[in-house]
């Protein structure tokens, strides 16, 4: 059997089937309303219902092989450029602070569509933009750089 979507189906299955029972341990009706255990039930049990639907259209359609679902070119770089720009981020913002990295993340991200000047001002107008809200407006902090930005 070479047909991925029934691995596919089947692992989400297998994975809303532990999140069903992990929240069924969870109080699904609390003294005020909705308890904790509501929201996990009830997407886990949707999960488990549409992938076992999927699960029967994938045994009557043709067989899809995982290299289709691969990108190649220009998609791959792609996706690569978008994983590489979010783990740089993670490893780095903690040193260099919240709007160093996301610069630097978003120019990455938007170098792969625009020029490299359009790019930097996109970049540096929504960093500004969400460091201005979050650190003035909402007053949640964000990890800061030895500069305070």
């Amino acid at each position: 059997m070479k047909n991925v979507e029934v691995y596919i189906s089947l692992f989400f299955i297998l994975f809303g089937g532990v999140i069903f029972k992990m929240a069924s341990g969870l109080q699904y009706y609390g003294e005020y309303g909705p308890g904790p255990g509501l929201l996990p039930v009830w997407t886990s049990g949707i999960m488990i219902v549409l992938s076992a639907i999927n699960l029967v259209a994938a045994f009557k359609k043709s067989n899809t092989q995982f290299s289709d679902l691969l990108p190649t070119g220009t998609s791959l770089a792609n996706v690569l450029s978008c994983v590489g720009s979010f783990a740089f981020y993670i490893i780095a913002v903690p040193y260099a602070g919240f709007v160093t990295t996301s610069t630097i993340m978003l120019f990455i991200l938007f170098s792969r569509g625009y020029s490299w000047k359009t790019s930097m001002m996109f970049s540096a107008i929504v960093t500004g933009i969400v460091f201005f809200v979050f650190s003035f407006v909402l007053g949640i902090p964000l990890p800061v750089n030895e500069f305070g930005w």
